[in-house]
């Protein structure tokens, strides 16, 4: 049997077991059941497998789009594979282990960190006789009790010494150092110390620090999983004065093997008496054992220690979080800087336009592209999905689809090149709909070509509404690869103006959970309007009203263009 386990992403530490003679990776639906599903767009179907060949196991590329690297390098041929190989596909890494035990989370990311050094070890849970000492740790417990009473004023000196360090700090890992030197200095038989916290989610304890008092010792700290998570759940520090031969933890191989003679593990809890991990130090001495006092002074500490903790963690998050605020920032510059800066200035023409992302980046689309005859192309789309990739999707397509104007001879024979390069960039399940009208304004004629798109809505100069071209509406770029696209032709008269949106205006949605709806929007297009500036900010004005505050849920897009109307005798 061999084992991958993922260490990027949000599924880090997920393990596969390599029960057969192969095992594929992609984005298959058989992948979801049975071997590896990467639910990634740059992931091919078959992208690769790990296959059995023997007691050996080897790795090889199925052809995939983007190819499969091994510890870094891009793979040609079936390739060996040993223990703690990365098998990375697109942003997605395994490692591999060959039947033996895979690594938490933590592990995967710490590499050769000063922390790296410990392992939380799986053993026997032995309940049958009682530890040594214990003592109750919430988040209330303070330093005015009796818990100092009976240790030295050198201890009493380096515990504030510890605790005014702990203090100013605002990095998780200075806490974490300071927290560690802090109890070498009161705890002077202490050989080892060491920081588990839990993974996000009520997820496992995971090593985090670790500190050796003798410089260059660096053997790993193996931490019983029995303890940490008796300590946990219980709350309780607990003082084994020998933990080799307590029958508490009885035959726990992390204890035997290493002989630790004596030890106190201690919960940090947050401010919720809810656990953040766990505190242990331990000494190799038998001749300097802790005592029950010394488990006191821990059980006081932790309280504060969690505190420190709990502060860094929120402090680290809200820099995260601000890092991530300024990138979404630039990205919404970035997108509006895509858009049109200006609307064309078309004798006998007028034009309105509207853009709003359900974030502060979107998959909504529109552009004017002004052809070399004269023409104008004016093109609403929308990429399915929303936020950063949408928005990457939608950059791609504003410049192929200029791209495909101006080397195409017809409307409909760009959109055919369009949704062929689509095809080929493997956009797979995430697709784009699109309604381009071609405008020639000496002729007033106007070339449609749709691709999925919901029709652009007619309005004549009376104010009849209509849909138009919808029995020449093609399939979504993306979804067909060979697709061949259809115009539709339309003239328009004086007074005439066409409307174009995305679903974000049919489907946006009122506090009491009713859509706008098409018929609502083509009444107010109907709506007696004095020019094209008009009829759009009526249109918005219109949805304002009916969504009132309810958040809105998809990007809104919005075009209006048309034709002036013919002035009379008495204008």
């Amino acid at each position: 049997m061999a084992i991958l386990q993922q260490s990027t992403g949000s599924a880090r530490g997920e393990v596969y077991r390599i029960d057969g003679d192969a095992c594929l990776l992609g984005r298959h639906p058989d992948c979801q059941i049975y071997e590896v599903f990467l639910d990634a767009n740059a992931v091919s179907r078959r992208h690769a497998r790990v296959v059995r060949q023997d007691r050996q196991f080897f790795v090889e590329d199925l052809n995939s789009r983007n190819g499969t690297l091994l510890n870094g390098e891009r793979i040609a041929r079936r390739e060996l594979l040993h223990d703690a190989d990365r098998i990375s596909i697109c942003d997605v890494e395994f490692l591999f282990f060959h039947g033996e035990r895979p690594k938490t989370p933590d592990e995967m990311s710490l590499g050769t960190s000063s922390f790296a050094g410990a392992l939380l070890i799986d053993d026997d849970d032995h309940t049958t006789s009682s530890i040594m000492s214990r003592v109750k740790v919430s988040s209330s417990s303070g330093f005015s009790g009796p818990h100092l009473v009976t240790n030295a004023e050198s201890k009493l000196q380096a515990l504030i010494e510890m605790l005014g360090n702990l203090g100013p700090s605002l990095k998780l890992d200075d806490v974490l150092d300071n927290l560690l030197t802090g109890l070498f200095k009161i705890f002077v038989q202490a050989d080892r110390g060491f920081i588990g916290l839990k993974l996000p989610n009520d997820g496992p304890v995971v090593p985090r620090a670790v500190k050796h008092r003798r410089v260059g010792q660096d053997d790993t700290v193996r931490v019983s999983r029995t303890i940490v998570n008796q300590v946990i759940e219980s709350k309780r520090a607990i003082l084994s004065a020998d933990a080799s031969s307590d029958s508490r933890f009885d035959m726990a191989q992390s204890i035997a093997d290493f002989q630790i003679r004596s030890m106190m593990c201690a919960p940090l809890l947050d401010s919720d008496d809810n656990a953040l991990g766990v505190i242990q130090i331990d000494t190799l001495d038998q001749r300097s054992r802790f005592q029950h006092e010394d488990l006191e002074v821990l059980a006081s500490i932790a309280p504060q220690a969690a505190f420190a903790l709990q502060f860094a963690q929120l402090h680290e998050s809200a820099l995260r979080q601000q890092a991530l605020e300024r990138d979404m920032q630039l990205a919404h510059k970035v997108q509006r800087g895509l858009l049109p800066s200006s609307r064309p200035e078309v004798a006998g023409y007028h034009f309105f336009d509207f853009y709003e992302p359900a974030y502060q980046v979107g998959g909504d689309y529109y552009d004017y592209i002004l052809l070399g005859d004269g023409r104008l192309g004016v093109v609403v789309a929308d990429v399915s999905g929303k936020g950063v990739s949408a928005a990457l999707m939608m950059a791609s397509l504003a410049g192929e689809l200029k791209f495909c104007l101006a080397s195409e001879p017809t409307p409909s024979k760009a959109i055919d090149r369009v949704n062929a390069l689509a095809d080929r960039a493997g956009w797979e399940d995430r697709f784009v709909t699109l309604a381009l009208l071609v405008l020639d304004p000496r002729t007033h004629e106007v070339t449609l070509v749709n691709a999925g798109h919901m029709a652009p809505l007619l309005r004549h100069a009376d104010g009849r509404v209509e849909a138009v071209g919808e029995e020449t509406n093609g399939f979504p770029l993306g979804v067909v690869s060979d697709a061949k696209y259809e115009s539709f032709h339309l003239k328009l008269a004086p007074g005439d103006s066409l409307t174009m949106f995305t679903d974000g205006f049919s489907e946006a949605m009122s506090a009491g959970g009713q859509f706008y709806g098409l018929p609502r929007l083509e009444k107010q297009i109907a709506s007696p309007v004095d020019d094209i500036a008009q009829l759009g900010q009526h249109i918005l004005d219109d949805v304002q009203r009916f969504v009132r505050s309810h958040p809105q849920s998809d990007d809104m897009c919005l075009t209006c263009f048309g034709r002036d109307a013919e002035l009379t005798n008495d204008e």
